[in-house]
């Protein structure tokens, strides 16, 4: 599934082509949206906004689509009048004079009334959002050490999208590396200083990724790998994820897998120690 960044990415690509243009047409596929096209139609979009993994595109009559990508769904921008060659089903398509913005195969579009947003049951239930919103290192360190999930283990923890809105897999791995926490540590078993460094780490990771369109290894790591002939960006894109059995970067231990909550769990065996287990 797409994470905050990959998300955010592709508002930006929608609200280049839609914001302040007014709409020529609006079509859902889900009959019980399509009362909603006429409304839409002539109307300006006024933002693309993000939530975590939810794309809500405003319109100056305060109807918001919201729509969720799931595992499949992904916008194209087109030409106005133009398709793109794909055998993905077409759910939303939002027209103007220039361009068209098409969402296929996603499953979760609503239209919903700007002032009802956050009552929506996934929108209410977000933590904070770290591409829109901008939370603080001591925001995210209070709500590390909130009796809500103090107790809660950091490889469950860092994908509740209710502590924070837009993590996944690939983020959760590499932000636990950089924290050097092990995936089973909780936060009532780590130090402030480690808390901290924590939640540095998730707000510096993710709007990295978000700059660097996915790749997450800091800048002077990048440029020593591609010297060394890792020139593909999966080759130097990250430390941990999806490398078992590799070299860590940073210190030159092997990257180990686990399973956590049915999702492979990656890690350095040398920055992120197993926690001791009390006698």
């Amino acid at each position: 599934m797409p994470e905050g960044p990959e998300i955010r990415l592709a508002a930006d690509d929608v609200a280049r082509a839609l914001v302040a243009r007014p709409t020529t047409a609006v079509e859902f596929a889900f009959p019980r949206l399509q009362r909603f096209a006429d409304q839409l139609r002539g109307q300006r979009v006024t933002e693309v906004a993000t939530r975590g993994k939810a794309i809500l595109t405003h319109f100056d009559n305060q109807l918001v689509i919201y729509s969720h990508n799931q595992l499949y769904g992904r916008w194209f921008i087109v030409k106005a009048g133009q398709y793109p060659q794909t055998q993905r089903q077409l759910r939303l398509a939002i027209h103007n004079e220039d361009y068209s913005a098409l969402l296929y195969s996603a499953s979760e579009i609503e239209v919903l009334q700007a002032d009802r947003l956050d009552a929506h049951p996934f929108l209410a239930r977000l933590g904070p959002d770290l591409l829109s919103e901008k939370p603080d290192t001591e925001t995210l360190y209070r709500r590390l050490t909130s009796p809500r999930f103090r107790q809660r283990q950091l490889a469950g923890l860092l994908l509740d999208q209710g502590f924070v809105a837009g993590l996944g897999n690939y983020l959760r791995a590499e932000i636990l590396t950089r924290a050097r926490l092990h995936p089973a540590l909780k936060p009532a078993q780590c130090s402030d200083q480690q808390l901290r460094n924590l939640a540095r780490q998730i707000i510096r990771l993710t709007r990295r990724s978000y700059r660097t369109r996915g790749i997450v290894n800091p800048p002077e790591l990048v440029a020593r790998l591609k010297q060394a002939g890792l020139t593909k960006r999966e080759q130097h894109r990250f430390n941990s994820y999806a490398r078992a059995g590799e070299g860590c970067h940073f210190c030159g231990s092997i990257i180990k897998v686990s399973n956590a909550g049915g999702r492979k769990m990656y890690y350095c065996s040398g920055c992120q120690p197993s926690p001791r287990v009390p006698d």
